[in-house]
């Protein structure tokens, strides 16, 4: 029987270095007259550049029930892994692409995960799903730990402008104001709905990564896996990965890099945390 673990870019994933097999499904960003699609082929860098120079407003896009589809590939079993629905349209493209292959083949099982979140809270996910795959659980029980997992992790965010975020209606202007203003930063979380909710303005990085470890403490980290993505701020990722390591030795601790939709609404500077809790 062949697995295939499928997520969208929003999971700042490219690859999962297994047998298994893997695929990304890329979101498109879109400034001006231009598109950046969150594939192999992204000039990140470019991107951010063009987003800080454009006057005018920007916006993403969700893939289509097709590129799910070709995503799904020939798999007997696939997971499908999304962004929060509150935030895109990408998990409702991955709903419709599954009841379409199943119907197209009935022996054929996609088991849709809609992450509540984004970056890497999708990563751990995806990870946990890999994990039991190659352990030779049975599919069924792998859909009903995986749902009993999302229950025990998290999204932290720390961001230093929330632009994109107010401009695609994801959070109010006045709350984006906040983040930027006289070095303020914004701390803040994915809620159990799935939406982005401020917990906190703290002025400068040091602050402000120091109140995410006691955010983090707070909702029950107890040294579990912490997955820190950044864009373009490697050493406050650094930074915080020293604090956790500090009070939890033995924790697995991975820093990497945002792609492009979650650097879009990050936004040059951000980070973001996805970690286990009790």
């Amino acid at each position: 029987m062949k697995f295939k673990i499928v997520t969208d870019s929003s999971a700042n994933l490219r690859s999962l270095d297994t047998d298994v097999e893997f695929r990304s499904v890329p979101l498109t960003i879109r400034v001006e007259d231009r598109e950046f699609v969150d594939d192999e082929t992204l000039d990140l860098d470019e991107m951010l550049e063009t987003l800080a120079t454009t006057k005018s407003k920007s916006s993403s896009s969700c893939p289509n029930v097709e590129d799910y589809l070709t995503a799904f590939g020939d798999a007997d079993r696939i997971f499908c892994i999304t962004i929060t629905r509150n935030l895109s349209g990408s998990c409702n493209s991955a709903r419709l692409a599954k009841e379409e292959y199943e119907a197209l083949h009935p022996d054929r099982k996609v088991f849709v995960v809609d992450s509540l979140s984004a970056g890497p809270e999708l990563k751990l996910i995806a990870n946990r799903i890999l994990e039991m795959v190659k352990a030779s659980a049975v599919y069924e029980d792998i859909c009903m730990k995986i749902a009993e997992y999302q229950l025990h992790t998290r999204l932290m965010f720390c961001l230093e402008s929330m632009k994109n975020l107010a401009n695609n209606g994801r959070v109010s202007p006045i709350v984006a104001k906040i983040a930027g203003v006289l070095g303020v930063r914004a701390v803040g979380r994915a809620s159990d709905e799935g939406t982005l909710e401020l917990l906190d303005k703290v002025r400068g990085e040091k602050g402000a990564i120091a109140r995410i470890f006691e955010r983090m403490l707070e909702m029950g980290y107890n040294g579990g896996k912490v997955l820190i993505d950044n864009c373009r701020n490697f050493p406050a990722a650094e930074k915080l990965q020293e604090l956790v390591l500090a009070k939890f030795p033995e924790a697995q601790v991975i820093h990497d890099t945002c792609m492009g939709l979650c650097s879009f609404y990050a936004e040059k500077g951000g980070l973001m945390v996805g970690f286990e809790c009790n």
